[in-house]
């Protein structure tokens, strides 16, 4: 039974997560219904390594939050309610401090999440008056946290999460106006916040508001500052880069990007990806069928819609990452298209327990033309980074770039997780993801290639397996007749 009023009823359950692949499990608690990735995170945020529960680890900062409202004046019943209010947002996975305030090292530049999915009801739409109160929660709950910080850190994060469920097309003017609305609430209920502190902790800025969107569908939420008034910070949002305590609140899309994994982590269809077919009015199983005509149902906004997203928004966030790049345009004249229904297969296995999903595209003639990668236990970012790898790989096979290139380079490279592989008789053990990935690819599409089995790493195995017959400068070179064995580096022998 929970000692934490705001968890009374709440159902939970007990698992083994792990905070790392190649770490020990530790138990850890968490509501019934949140996924295992949640569970992991956990378990990698919470300090030390025995059994955690979720409300244990989150009163480890919201207590002191709450100590130090009372001890501003603010009196028991606004403290508690801060508490309860702090707690709440994290059971309803709408809000959570960054990964560096859950280990207890966070304090000098405090920083917090916002789900704007989370704030989203079916039926019901984006709930304005709760996001801004929340945003204002944060920064009065950050600002008390580190009374010595000039900044703080209002993040929201989700984008396309919450573009998705509205059935609002990620490059289009009515997602970005939407954003820059959302931005502006986060931006001047933070600020209100602030301003509001400098009676209790002391006056350290002043700030000039920038004016609303043009649009007034949600701005209605908030009640803006004057002109120019006295903040305690010199800053109070930003777009932060992808963290773990995104994983417990169930963000599959980080900040404003719009990349995001079809898949969960059970294998089915992602919250996002179910989200966008019902605004299309797609079933899975339409979705499912289009697929294997070759049509692709998930489309990846392009990076000039990504940059397009971070100007609209970057007018009310004060602390922005750098604006995406946008990629050149691929010469059409040298890119082999591939034909609208293509053939290819779906390989599902285990590595280290990981789930993976390769899926391919071939051309008329059997050749191999694109690729997908879908992962699961894996944060966003993660996630989003292997989504955008296997674009690369497949724009690069378009573009005449050979697969055996790709299988030297990609091979035997080494990252957790890795280890035995289940449930693909063509690859048994897998030094990484990727070296899983085009060991399956070799197989399939490569059968004169002899790749070296995969081998465990150890503390030292040089001269052990066939991985170490690289040549040994500088005599040691490959004979004529060696050639068909694969040779991943020279190796520098001191004397």
């Amino acid at each position: 039974m929970s000692t934490i009023k705001s968890w009374h009823g709440i159902r939970t359950r007990s698992i083994a997560a792990r905070p790392d692949p190649d770490a020990a499990s530790r138990e850890v608690v968490i509501p019934a219904a949140w996924e295992d990735s949640a569970g992991d995170a956990l378990a990698a945020l919470a300090p030390g390594e025995g059994p955690v529960r979720l409300e244990d680890a989150a009163q480890a900062w919201i207590g002191p939050i709450a100590e130090r409202a009372r001890r501003a004046g603010l009196g028991d019943a606004a403290a508690s309610a801060m508490a309860q209010g702090l707690h709440a947002l994290l059971i309803h996975r709408c809000g959570a401090p960054s990964d560096l305030i859950w280990r207890g090292f966070g304090f000098k530049s405090p920083s917090f999440v916002l789900n704007l999915a989370g704030f989203h009801t079916p039926g019901s739409g984006f709930e304005a008056q709760g996001f801004a109160e929340a945003a204002s929660l944060a920064a009065t709950a950050m600002a008390l946290l580190s009374p010595a910080s000039p900044r703080i850190a209002i993040t929201m994060t989700n984008l396309a999460g919450l573009l998705a469920e509205m059935g609002l097309a990620y490059d289009s003017d009515a997602a970005r106006d939407l954003a820059a609305e959302l931005a502006f609430i986060l931006r001047s209920a933070a600020d209100c916040a602030s301003a509001r502190l400098p009676d209790l902790l002391g006056v350290a800025a002043t700030s000039e508001m920038v004016p609303p969107p043009s649009r007034r569908s949600l701005r209605h939420a908030i009640t803006p500052l004057p002109a120019s008034c006295d903040m305690r910070h010199t800053a109070t949002t930003a777009l932060m880069p992808s963290c773990l305590a995104e994983a417990l609140l169930g963000v599959e899309t980080s900040g404003i990007a719009p990349e995001f994994c079809p898949l969960s982590d059970t294998g089915s269809l992602s919250r996002t990806a179910r989200a966008t077919l019902a605004a299309r009015g797609l079933s899975a199983e339409a979705a499912l069928a289009r697929t294997l005509a070759g049509e692709t149902v998930f489309a990846r906004p392009d990076g000039a819609a990504h940059a397009a997203m971070h100007d609209a928004v970057a007018r009310y966030i004060q602390m922005m990452p750098e604006r995406p790049a946008q990629a050149e345009p691929t010469s059409v004249a040298n890119r082999r298209s591939l034909p609208t229904r293509r053939s290819g297969y779906t390989q599902k296995a285990s590595i280290g327990g990981h789930k993976v999903f390769l899926r391919t595209g071939e051309y008329a003639d059997g050749k191999l033309g694109e690729i997908f990668i879908g992962l699961h236990k894996e944060g966003p970012a993660f996630r989003g980074l292997m989504d955008n790898f296997a674009v690369a790989v497949s724009l690069g096979l378009q573009n005449g770039v050979k697969l055996e290139e790709f299988v030297e380079a990609f091979t035997f490279t080494r990252f957790g997780p890795a280890g035995a592989v289940e449930g693909d008789p063509a690859v048994g053990r897998a030094t990484s993801l990727l070296d899983y990935v085009f060991r399956n690819l070799a197989a399939n599409y490569l059968s004169g290639l002899d790749l070296p089995e995969a081998e465990d790493e150890t503390a030292d195995t040089l001269g052990d397996g066939a991985r170490d017959r690289a040549p040994l400068l500088p005599l040691d070179l490959p004979a004529e007749a060696d050639r068909h064995i694969r040779r991943r580096a020279l190796r520098l022998v001191a004397k």
